[in-house]
């Protein structure tokens, strides 16, 4: 990638390419940051010209039916200000094509490369990754560090900036990282604009760890089901491996063994996730003071909430509390967990 390539397009040339079965939204959503950004600029003040680029240059389904009308893989040669690439359940076909080339023979020619969701997979198939911090879905992190064990994957910001390239996370994430190139690009007046008129967060606050939890676990079928909805009902508790064990109907060893190869979780960091969900939910929904969300979530103190927090949410629970809680009861309301 060239950090101040010779001949920069006016406006900005983006190129989003797809392929068959590609995630819908990881094309809109930033197409239409973009176009916003065009909308809001007037009439021939447009800051960037938007290319959708497929390999045949013929309509594309989505993986959700749609057709996307498309342009041909322009020359390598020709410059460029951004390329992204999305995602979708097509990327694995995609990777066997002509696609990983393309993509490698372009970059050159490009201000920066960015990838939205599992669009990642494709940038490390044209060899981008290597010693690069990248994001990709949470549900395929663990899968592109074992194919691209020399990237350096991060599973919970919801996108990440390495130098000229940057990724992002699952989908919806895709219009935080447009977000933030329009940022970069225009200033944050007029990325605030964009995201004010598209009803979104100029910056989301949290990351990936912002999915469920309990949602999550339910990857564990129902072996475990049982003793999530029981931890639910006792996260106040001490909850040692031997009490969850005895819970389950396990011993500890094999409970521990058990568990961790059916949630990819041990015990004690699910425990922990479920905590902060509780918590989150507590914090959005009830005036209840930090120290008694602590003790009933089984924190213990507000600091250990604290430090949970920043870990797995990457704000503090006060500063949560303040975002989310618009709407939420009044003061002295109890939801319970």
């Amino acid at each position: 990638m060239t950090k101040s390539p010779r001949f920069l397009p006016d406006p900005r040339r983006v190129e989003i390419l797809v392929f068959a079965d590609v995630q819908l939204l990881d094309v809109a959503g930033p197409l239409q940051v973009f176009a916003t950004a065009n909308d809001l600029a007037g009439p021939g003040a447009a800051p960037y010209a938007l290319h959708v680029v497929a390999s045949a240059g013929e309509p594309v389904r989505s993986s959700a039916g749609l057709g996307l009308a498309t342009e041909a893989l322009p020359p390598a040669d020709r410059p460029l200000d951004t390329l992204l690439v999305a995602g979708g359940r097509g990327v694995t076909a995609a990777e066997a094509g002509d696609l990983p080339a393309w993509i490698a023979a372009r970059v050159p020619r490009a201000r920066r490369v960015a990838s939205v969701c599992t669009g990642a997979f494709l940038l490390g198939a044209a060899g981008l990754l290597d010693g690069r911090r990248v994001a990709t879905h949470w549900t395929r992190c663990a899968e592109l560090a074992r194919r691209y064990p020399r990237a350096r994957v991060e599973p919970d910001p919801i996108f990440i900036r390495d130098g000229a390239l940057w990724t992002s996370a699952g989908v919806t994430a895709g219009i935080d990282l447009a977000l933030a190139l329009v940022e970069a690009d225009l200033g944050r007046a007029t990325a605030l604009a964009v995201a004010r008129h598209l009803v979104v967060f100029l910056k989301r606050p949290g990351g990936q760890a912002q999915f469920s939890t309990a949602l999550s676990l339910q990857a564990a079928g129902t072996r475990f089901e049982a003793l999530h909805a029981w931890i639910a009902e006792h996260l106040g508790e001490d909850l040692t491996v031997a009490r969850l064990a005895e819970a389950a109907g396990m011993s500890p060893r094999g409970f521990a063994r058990h568990y961790r190869a059916a949630t990819g979780l041990t015990p004690a960091r699910a425990l922990e996730r479920l905590r902060v969900e509780a918590a989150r939910r507590l914090l959005a929904e009830s005036a209840l003071p930090l120290k008694r969300i602590a003790a009933r979530c089984g924190f213990g103190s507000e600091e250990t909430l604290r430090r949970s927090f920043l870990r797995h949410v990457a704000v503090a629970p006060a500063a949560y509390r303040r975002r989310f809680r618009e709407g939420a009861p009044g003061p002295g309301a109890d939801p319970g967990i």
